[in-house]
């Protein structure tokens, strides 16, 4: 484990916004911390913790740190940006991933709360199965 792992991270919402300038369109993939453990595949099973905030506002719509434990969750059942986002991650990393509404939870109107909404998470991977 990283120092990166023990604490919950503050996403700098006017850091990350004037780094990119305007919303971005792509997913976006920023290592915080390089981890040094096993690699995250496609097909993996990952432990994390992560905080979740919306791009335009900085508002945290979720944490697994709020929660006091990790999570578990196929890479296949999570939205198309944490899919491509974190295979070639290594357990130990930190990363932070900008997902655009097309690859967070679509486009506005699509049933979901944050539907439409550009999403910044960072993940710290604490596991690999």
């Amino acid at each position: 484990m990283t120092d990166s792992n023990l604490s919950k991270p503050v996403i700098d919402l006017p850091e990350i916004a004037a780094s990119f300038g305007d919303v971005p369109i792509e997913l976006t993939v920023v290592d915080l911390v390089e981890g040094s453990g096993a690699e995250a595949t496609p097909g993996s099973t990952v432990d994390v913790h992560y905080v979740g905030v919306e791009y335009e506002t900085g508002e945290e719509f979720d944490a697994s740190w709020n929660r006091g434990e990790s999570i578990n969750f196929p890479l296949a059942a999570l939205v198309k940006g944490w899919q491509e986002g974190i295979p070639g991650m290594k357990v130990g990393g930190r990363r932070m991933l900008v997902c655009p509404p097309q690859w967070a939870y679509g486009p506005a109107g699509g049933g979901h709360f944050l539907s439409g909404k550009t999403l910044i998470f960072v993940i710290d991977l604490l596991g690999v199965k």
